[in-house]
């Protein structure tokens, strides 16, 4: 497999943590319980902040609208975006979640960003998060569903500057490092670590020093991943809440409502217990000078079938 790298894509590796910050709306969707009054109040609030609907609200890959009632499995696209000043920029961080409630499952798949695939609505291949530059979030939600042959049901939409913030305000994550390294400045031993954001960014950022480069860079990333949805799922995170508000209010848009994410947090929340990574397998290619992840047909086709296993879909 080909590793060789341009430094576009150097620079832009820097920004693949911000999958970190998307983890955070997974705390409303399928973690984190209404505590009081109080709480409620100021999540409704919020919430109302973050809410923007789909041009198309129901997937044309779907026959009917999801019944949350009913416990439907859904889907739910995750990016973390890297605004520019007058500019939309670029998804850098693609994540397709699909939750079955019944089974108490989800899956995470990580779509590599420099994906070649075709883009909707461009009749051109490209990178898959150029989709953004082209067409917004209703450009890569068709992209995405193009390229999986599944429906995406709802988005979810961060932007990466608030990553510090909100691994700060669920108080920090706990670690198990296996690979001894420095990075940035700071030092990162083997063993048991306790970061905090700044800290955290750092050492899910690393990718040069790992023998298995961009792969073992992925397993530190879903580390913070998954700590974040823990110290997030647990109560002492309530002190911090309007913090953690404050910061989704600024930086989360979705076409979940309020009343969606009470329904999913009512029928959905024990699925967040079982989280199962998947790792889209390709290889590196320079394509006019340009570099590409290529993924085989074969390999959609085995993501695809399994996804729709998931979601129940013929």
């Amino acid at each position: 497999m080909e590793t060789k790298v341009s430094d576009d894509n150097r620079e832009k590796n820097r920004k693949l943590t911000t999958k970190i910050v998307i983890c955070i709306s997974l705390l409303l969707i399928i973690g984190v319980g209404i505590y009081g009054y109080s709480v409620y109040s100021s999540v409704e609030s919020t919430l109302k902040q973050t809410h923007k609907p789909l041009e198309h609200e129901v997937s044309t890959n779907r026959d009917a609208k999801i019944s949350f009632s009913k416990q439907d499995p859904i889907s739910i696209l995750l990016l973390g975006v890297d605004e520019r000043e007058n500019d939309r920029g670029r998804s850098d961080s693609i994540i397709l979640l699909t939750v079955n409630p019944k089974d108490q499952s989800t899956k995470m798949v990580s779509i590599p960003r420099d994906t070649r695939t075709e883009i909707a609505g461009q009749d051109m291949e490209d990178k898959i998060n150029h989709a953004y530059s082209f067409g917004g979030i209703d450009g890569t939600i068709e992209t995405v569903e193009n390229f999986l042959d599944i429906p995406v049901d709802f988005y979810i939409e961060v932007n990466m500057k608030s990553f510090e913030g909100i691994v700060d305000a669920v108080g920090g994550v706990t670690v198990n490092n296996t690979l001894d390294f420095t990075y940035e400045g700071s030092h990162f031993k083997k063993g048991e670590l306790q970061l905090n954001g700044a800290e955290a960014l750092k050492y899910s950022r690393m990718r040069d020093q790992d023998p298995r480069g961009d792969f073992g860079r992925q397993e530190r990333q879903r580390q913070i991943i998954d700590e974040v949805i823990n110290e997030g799922a647990s109560v002492k995170t309530l002190v911090n809440y309007g913090e953690v508000l404050k910061i989704i209010g600024e930086n989360l848009r979705t076409n979940l409502t309020f009343n969606d994410m009470k329904s999913i947090q009512s029928n959905y929340k024990e699925a967040r217990h079982n989280i199962q990574q998947i790792q889209i397998n390709g290889h590196g290619k320079e394509i006019n000078g340009v570099y590409y992840y290529i993924v085989s047909q074969s390999e959609r086709t085995e993501i695809s079938t399994m996804l729709k296993q998931h979601l129940n879909i013929d």
